[in-house]
């Protein structure tokens, strides 16, 4: 599926049902990074990389990325999906970059937690910041797994797997039940 596409399916969702402004600033954002993805494509000199797929959905994507000394230096992704995916994973880049693998690793947890709604992002206290424009698709079962894949590849880069998948032993909204 095309990221253009798939977005024309992503734009009935709300980031809070019922509030305009979190649902404007969530298509906006959505907008913002379809057309203009931070961090895309492959890095030639990546030190991880891992494949995440999403069946369900069609997201197929990479995460590339170099560790200089425990620390993220650099990072990229590149594929084909879902507006929500493609979002999510260029946001990703541009909040781990510069980050320990220990603050990636928090990250990465408290994104999923989010998206599955396991942490009250408004009452609970979190390094999430802007990410938090994605707490609304915890209402959408059929899109989390979206949103949560870039963050499932990313994590399983860190830990040398190749590929990760959205289903089955992999599925990362099992992992938060």
């Amino acid at each position: 599926m095309r990221w253009s596409r798939a977005f024309a399916e992503c734009r009935k969702f709300s980031a809070r049902p019922g509030h305009m402004e979190s649902k404007q600033l969530y298509q906006e954002v959505i907008l913002d990074h379809n057309r203009k993805p931070r961090n895309w494509g492959r890095l030639a000199d990546a030190s991880h990389k891992a494949e995440g797929l999403n069946p369900l959905c069609g997201d197929h994507i990479w995460v590339s990325l170099k560790l200089d000394d425990e620390r993220v230096q650099s990072i990229a992704f590149e594929g084909e999906g879902c507006a929500i995916c493609k979002a999510s994973s260029s946001m990703m880049t541009t909040n781990v970059k510069g980050k320990t693998v220990a603050e990636a690793e928090q990250l990465v947890r408290e994104f999923r937690d989010m998206a599955t709604g396991k942490l009250d992002i408004a009452g609970e206290p979190n390094h999430l910041g802007r990410l938090t424009v994605f707490a609304g698709v915890r209402d959408l079962p059929s899109r989390v797994k979206c949103a949560i894949l870039p963050w499932h590849t990313l994590h399983a880069a860190l830990h040398s797997e190749s590929v990760v998948s959205t289903e089955g032993d992999q599925d990362p909204v099992a992992v938060a039940s």
